[in-house]
């Protein structure tokens, strides 16, 4: 079932637990989206998002401490048996012993932050937004290298892993091998990990699992990188037409988000490390505003500019 342990997002926000008798292993949020029940305290519970995490904070309790006991109760009652997940009051706020009473009755965990309603509401969708993003697992190698994350594609066999450990060996961290899991956290940023079965592992052909980590410490890794670049490696061929001179950027595309993207021919001879570092720092270069094509082109203009001028001079 997909969706996010409560228990795990409990952990993540660090929530203090005010009714430990619920068993909550089961709940899962389905969302990332969050509510803050105003109307439904007041009574309105038309188009109420109840499958979302709800918070109260400071106003929300302020207008429920000004009403009598039996209201409260009644209005408080209507809200929480609407089969919500969980509650968490924020700030400095604290569920009176009726509110935890009539959590107790219908089995709602109820929670407590001492965060700002708003610091924590930030904080909460973007953790969630992360952990319920569209996901994908795809056939490659995820680097770090110079601070971008270069996805290394190409059949089975091509060289993806042994590029990426002598990237290792340079300097640079390993993210995945062999599987890459790309979650869409927006419309412009993919984040790569690895899956917690190979995580740090690197499969080398005729030697077998290598354990990077242990064998180059825990600077060579990185949990997650987000994809700026893809290196695609195919087999060279001597017929097709390659592009030399990177005018126009081709990109591919994972779950709907285009990425730049580079086919790189592979022959005997050539240092797939250093092919890679020299992409991530152009691509690198270019973000920063600078195309060395773009200056070449310029250079070559000008050149031509000012031998045609010296030959209108010359016949002058």
């Amino acid at each position: 079932m997909r969706g996010v342990k409560l228990t795990e997002m409990v952990h993540e926000m660090n929530l203090v637990n005010i009714t430990p008798e619920i068993d909550f292993s089961d709940i899962r949020i389905k969302t990332a989206e969050i509510n803050r029940p105003a109307l439904q305290l007041t009574g309105y519970l038309e188009h109420f998002a109840n499958e979302r995490v709800q918070i109260i904070g400071f106003v929300e309790y302020t207008y429920l401490m000004q009403l009598d006991d039996n209201e409260r109760r009644f209005k408080y009652e209507r809200f929480i048996s609407s089969r919500i997940p969980c509650v968490v009051f924020s700030t400095l706020t604290k569920p009176t012993p009726e509110m935890i009473e009539l959590a107790l009755k219908y089995r709602v965990p109820t929670f407590k932050t001492e965060k700002t309603t708003s610091a924590f509401m930030a904080e909460l969708i973007r953790w969630l937004g992360v952990q319920l993003a569209p996901t994908i697992s795809i056939h490659g190698v995820l680097v770090d290298v110079f601070g971008e994350g270069v996805l290394i594609t190409g059949e089975s066999g091509i060289g993806k892993s042994e590029a990426a450990l002598e990237l290792i060996k340079r300097g640079h961290r390993l993210v995945s091998d062999d599987v890459v899991e790309l979650k869409k956290v927006s419309d412009v940023t993919l984040v790569g990990s690895a899956p917690d079965v190979t995580k740090h592992f690197i499969e080398l052909r005729g030697i077998g699992i290598i354990d990077v980590k242990m064998l180059f410490g825990v600077e060579s890794v990185k949990d997650t990188q987000s994809v700026d670049l893809v290196i695609k490696l195919e087999e060279w061929d001597r017929d097709k037409e390659y592009d030399r001179m990177g005018l126009n950027d081709e990109y591919t595309e994972y779950l709907g988000n285009k990425i730049v993207c580079h086919s790189i021919p592979i022959r005997p001879g050539r240092n797939l490390a250093i092919i890679v570092e020299s992409a991530a720092i152009n691509h690198r270069q270019k973000k920063m505003g600078y195309n060395a094509t773009q200056e070449l082109l310029k250079r070559v203009q000008a050149n031509f500019t000012r031998h045609r001028l010296e030959g209108t001079d010359d016949e002058d």
